[in-house]
């Protein structure tokens, strides 16, 4: 589905990606685990079009993306739930969600897929009304998934989505992102919660300094040992 092919990203005088090559497959959890400043977020930014490449191409369906503008790449069926969470704060979790749809003319394939995000997120259901910035940063966490979905992505991109939650609130936002890739959607996860992140992956990939030095499926990479030190915590 997605391929990044020798990929390189500079910002300035300062190369962020160093020639990174990595695959998605249909119907995967892809994880990409790092340390601050691997390159992570560029990666993901590089596939959804706000950080144009300096050298080597993405492919998305067969389909070379390598230029193509960001805004273009969402109807393609790529969209991205950023670091941060990025919600609007002084919309309510309605037009939150709507913003996530607004490159498409389907009312009833809108409809539906407002019913599936408050099956997956039934607070956001409850607090349908209520400002975003308001809200706790687990439901600004689940609010921003939602909106992503409301494009209805072949590829969704998740950006760190337990950054600064509680575990328990980790848990169930990682049980939803199985769960949404259990109904069909494709996911590139990049997380600094290596434990969860890899325990959900069907692949995953080790970024460090812009390069990849690991790859493997989600459970090798869970007991590799330099893994385990470096990102676990475990000696």
């Amino acid at each position: 589905m997605l391929e990044l092919d020798n990929i390189t990203v500079r910002y300035g005088r300062i190369e962020a990606l160093h020639g990174l090559t990595l695959r998605v497959d249909e119907g995967e959890v892809v994880a990409l685990i790092g340390a601050n400043g691997a390159g992570k977020t560029t990666t993901m930014r590089a596939i959804s079009g706000l950080n144009a490449l300096s050298s080597g191409r993405i492919l998305f369906n067969g389909q070379d993306i390598s230029t193509m503008r960001a805004d273009l790449r969402v109807p393609l069926g790529i969209c991205q739930s950023p670091e941060g969470r990025g919600i609007f704060p002084g919309m309510t979790v309605l037009e939150n969600l709507d913003m996530g749809a607004y490159t498409r003319k389907d009312s009833a394939g809108i409809a539906a897929d407002l019913d599936r995000v408050f099956g997956l997120f039934p607070r956001l259901a409850e607090r349908r009304k209520q400002a975003g910035g308001t809200m706790s940063g687990g439901e600004q966490q689940m609010l921003a998934v939602g909106r992503a979905l409301m494009s209805r992505p072949k590829l969704l991109l998740l950006d760190e989505p337990s950054m600064g939650l509680a575990p328990m609130v980790i848990r169930q936002i990682f049980d939803i992102i199985t769960e949404i890739n259990q109904q069909g959607t494709t996911v590139l996860l990049v997380e600094q919660n290596a434990q969860q992140a890899l325990s959900r992956a069907h692949r995953g990939y080790v970024l460090e300094t812009g390069r990849i030095v690991k790859e493997g499926t989600g459970q090798e990479l869970l007991h590799d040992p330099a893994v385990k030190e470096a990102y676990l915590g475990v000696a």
